[in-house]
């Protein structure tokens, strides 16, 4: 399999799901013909996730999360859409680091 270049990691990505419906929002970390893993959160969860990052609670590293190919419904690459900031951008406004920064610490 191919990999495309926008999807290779680290991107970060939202990450829709078919059976049951779900979406997730975070950084690839592998891509093959068999599935995804990302390390984030679900999309649902995202604010709430932020503010325990904001505030400093403990044990708020996202996890590391595999799904196979067969329940991925399409991978958005997280990007700013006109004057609306990604939620990455989002991330590091609040947090004051990159995600990526983050999860090495």
């Amino acid at each position: 399999m191919t990999v495309l270049p926008f999807l290779k990691a680290p991107q970060i990505v939202i990450v829709y799901l078919q059976s049951p419906r779900e979406r997730y929002w975070g950084l690839v970390r592998a891509l093959d013909a068999t599935g995804i893993v990302i390390q984030g959160t679900d999309l649902g969860g995202f604010d709430d996730w932020m503010r325990q990052v904001a505030e400093s609670a403990p044990n708020t590293t996202p996890s590391t999360m595999f799904f196979p190919l067969n329940r991925v419904e399409k991978v958005l690459v997280d990007s700013p859409s006109g004057d609306a900031p990604s939620l990455a951008q989002q991330f590091e406004r609040r947090i004051g680091q990159p995600l990526a920064v983050f999860l090495e610490s």
